[in-house]
């Protein structure tokens, strides 16, 4: 799935703006719209998840969902058509999102949970990265036509679908869960203790100091990287996600959390200077791999201290409220990131998030006081 959504995304921002004349504000509107819409979802679908204690069930949907939107993007002739089905397709993935990481921890031990969250991590940026690569090779094949190419991305999307309902197992959860049939409440919101708070905060942060990987794609145009080689940005941020996600998730198994997380805002700081430099495309490259390490580095990290701080009975009620609060900061820096831009320019818009990364570091170094290990 991640192969067909990254297809489609690597060309989006770029058809949104010149097919269909959209404004830098308005694609960060959908952007984050798309992405808030996600975050709510994931929100009810993790309680559903914890009520029904089948979370299968609704990854299957999530994924049906998001499978059936492709086809939307290359027969759409207005915004609104593109707004309608990326919002759509991010309502599937919030539905599928909270279910499918409290199933990664109900199947690892605790001492793996890293390792885990970093392999699920890293196989995400396969795909992610195919999707692009996907892109560039089909852009030459149909002489950018970028509508014959966003329908290449529905066929990955089905596979998927097809996938999960005959490959995945879900294990049986014990009866004897205290409050396992039980919709969350607020005595439940009681039972998630102040550590689990504070990642919630720390992940909030974490996601204002960045914005929709769409900017990345556009600042590749706005050097004057031709159309059908924009997606190898994806690819480059991807390739660097994906091979540093699992030696980060063993790495944070074994060693302490907060060095993991300051050398991913360090990585973050650094490719936001960098993007705001670039005059070339090769700087953009530049900028977008080490926006893949920082990504590598604090992702899959943060899904195992929401998953270690949170009750095996509430898992996914916490993911889903990790992915609300995350969601809504993204649709805010977002905001700001499209509203910059239009007003300052591409360099204003990532020294913003360089600032507010150099912000988060402060933070992250002055709570000393908070979760052990955070």
């Amino acid at each position: 799935m991640d192969m067909s959504s990254e297809l489609v995304h690597s060309l989006l921002p770029v058809f949104m703006a010149t097919v269909l004349g959209a404004s830098m504000v308005t694609i960060g509107l959908v952007e984050g719209a798309a992405e808030a819409a996600a975050a709510v979802t994931k929100m009810f679908s993790g309680v559903l998840s914890d009520h029904l204690r089948k979370r299968k069930l609704l990854v299957i949907l999530g994924y049906g969902l998001a499978a059936i939107t492709k086809p939307v993007f290359p027969l759409a002739t207005s915004i609104e058509w593109v707004f309608a089905a990326r919002f759509a397709d991010r309502i599937g993935k919030g539905i599928r999102g909270a279910p499918r990481d409290a199933l990664v921890a109900d199947v690892t031990p605790a001492p793996l949970r890293g390792a885990a969250y970093g392999l699920r991590q890293a196989l995400d940026s396969v795909g992610a990265f195919l999707g692009p690569l996907l892109a560039v090779a089909f852009m030459a094949w149909f002489a950018n036509d970028l509508k014959a190419v966003l329908w290449v991305a529905v066929v990955p999307a089905f596979i998927a679908v097809a996938l999960l309902a005959v490959a995945v197992r879900e294990p049986e959860r014990p009866r004897t869960d205290p409050g396992a049939r039980a919709l969350f409440t607020l005595a439940g919101a009681r039972r998630l203790e102040l550590r689990f708070w504070f990642i919630v905060l720390l992940g909030a942060v974490f996601t204002l100091a960045r914005f929709s990987e769409a900017f990345l794609i556009l600042r590749a145009q706005s050097v004057g990287l031709a159309v059908g080689y924009v997606p190898i940005v994806m690819i480059v941020m991807n390739v660097f996600y994906a091979a540093g996600a699992y030696p980060a998730g063993v790495a944070a198994d074994r060693l302490g959390h907060r060095a993991l997380l300051v050398a991913g805002l360090a990585m973050l700081i650094v490719a936001d200077l960098a993007l705001a430099a670039a005059a070339t495309a090769w700087h953009v490259f530049g900028g977008a791999l080490l926006w893949g390490l920082h990504m590598a580095l604090t992702q899959g990290l943060l899904s195992k201290l929401v998953a270690d701080t949170a009750p095996a009975e509430l898992r996914g009620s916490a993911f889903g409220i990790f992915n609300l609060v995350s969601g809504v900061a993204l649709l805010l820096a977002s905001l700001v990131a499209g509203y910059l831009w239009d007003r300052l320019g591409p360099p204003a818009t990532f020294m913003a998030g360089a600032a507010f990364a150099a912000l988060t570091v402060i933070g992250v170094l002055v709570f000393r006081s908070k979760p052990q290990g955070a």
